[in-house]
C-alpha cells in the first residue's frame, strides 16, 4: 500500500529542507534500558504527552499554546514521558522546542518528525531525545530496519508507528521496543479505535504497544488499556482542554 498523499507531501518537504546526499550513521543493538522505555514501564496508565504547535487541521497554534507551561503541567499531573512534534512546516516545531519543553518538564522525550534522513536523528539526539518516531507507512522493510538500527546507535528508542496490517507486517523478524498504532487514518483523518484494537493480536511480543492519536477521554483509555495496549500518546485532547492538568488527571485517574 502506498503512503497517504499528506505523508508522501510531507516526506518532499522535509527532503527539501535537508537537501545533498543521505547521511550515514552507525548502527546499534536494541536498547531496552532507555530512559523512555523505563518512563512508560514504571506507570499505569503511561501516557505520553505531547506538545505540538500546529497541525495541517489545527493551523498555527503559536499564541494559543505555550509549550514550556503545557510540559511543566504535564510533568506535574502525572504524564510518564513528553513527545514533542519538531517538524517545522506543516507542524510548526524544531528541535530547540524538544530541548527546552525537556528542560521545562524534566520528562524523557520522543522527537517526533517525519523521518526521512538519518541525520534527523542525530538532531534528535542532539536535542536532548531519548526516543524517535519512525513511521513504517514511509519506508520500506530494510529501510525501517535501518533507520531503526541506526537510532538506535545514537542512544534512541525508536517508536515504530503503524496504521494498518502492511504496516505490522514489516516488523517481522525484528526485535522491537516499542511499537504504536494511530489511531487516525491518515487518508480521510476519521478515528477509529476498534481498528486499532483490531492489530493488537499481530503486534510484535515483547515490544511496549502505544496507541496514538483520537484519545479523548478516560473511557477511551480504558478501553484501549483493557484491550492490550501499554501506553498512549495523547495530542489535541490535552493540548486544546482549558485545563490540561485536570484533563490528564482525568486521564490517569487522579483526583
Amino acid at each position: 500500500m502506498t503512503p497517504p498523499d499528506i505523508l508522501v507531501r510531507i516526506a518532499e518537504r522535509r527532503r527539501e529542507r535537508i537537501g545533498g546526499a543521505a547521511h550515514d550513521l552507525p548502527e546499534g543493538e536494541p536498547v531496552f534500558d532507555n530512559p523512555f522505555v523505563a518512563a512508560l514501564r514504571s506507570k499505569d496508565p503511561a501516557i505520553i504527552a505531547e506538545v505540538k504547535m500546529g497541525s495541517p487541521r489545527l493551523g498555527s497554534l503559536h499564541g494559543r499554546v505555550d509549550p514550556l507551561k503545557q510540559a511543566k503541567l504535564y510533568a506535574e499531573n502525572g504524564a510518564a514521558a513528553l513527545a514533542v512534534v519538531v517538524e517545522p512546516d506543516l507542524f510548526h516545531g524544531d528541535y530547540e522546542l524538544l530541548t527546552l519543553c525537556k528542560e521545562a518538564s524534566g520528562l524523557p522525550a520522543i522527537a517526533k518528525d517525519f523521518v526521512v534522513d538519518p541525520i534527523q536523528l542525530a538532531w534528535a539526539a542532539r536535542a536532548g531525545a531519548d526516543a524517535v518516531l519512525l513511521i513504517a507507512a514511509m519506508h520500506d522493510t530494510e529501510a525501517l530496519a535501518s533507520y531503526a538500527r541506526m537510532a538506535r546507535g545514537l542512544g534512541l528508542v525508536p517508536l515504530i508507528e503503524t496504521h494498518g496490517a502492511d504496516d505490522v507486517a514489516k516488523l517481522l523478524g525484528e526485535p522491537w521496543e516499542i511499537v504504536g498504532v494511530n489511531n487516525r487514518d491518515l487518508r480521510t483523518f476519521e478515528v477509529d479505535l476498534q481498528h486499532s484494537i483490531s492489530l493488537v493480536p499481530s503486534l510484535p511480543r515483547g515490544a511496549l504497544r502505544v496507541a496514538e492519536s483520537g484519545i479523548k477521554d478516560a473511557f477511551d483509555l480504558l478501553m484501549l488499556r483493557e484491550s492490550g495496549f501499554d501506553a498512549f500518546l495523547i495530542g489535541e485532547s490535552l493540548l486544546l482542554a482549558p485545563d490540561p492538568g485536570a484533563k490528564l488527571r482525568e486521564l490517569t485517574g487522579q483526583p
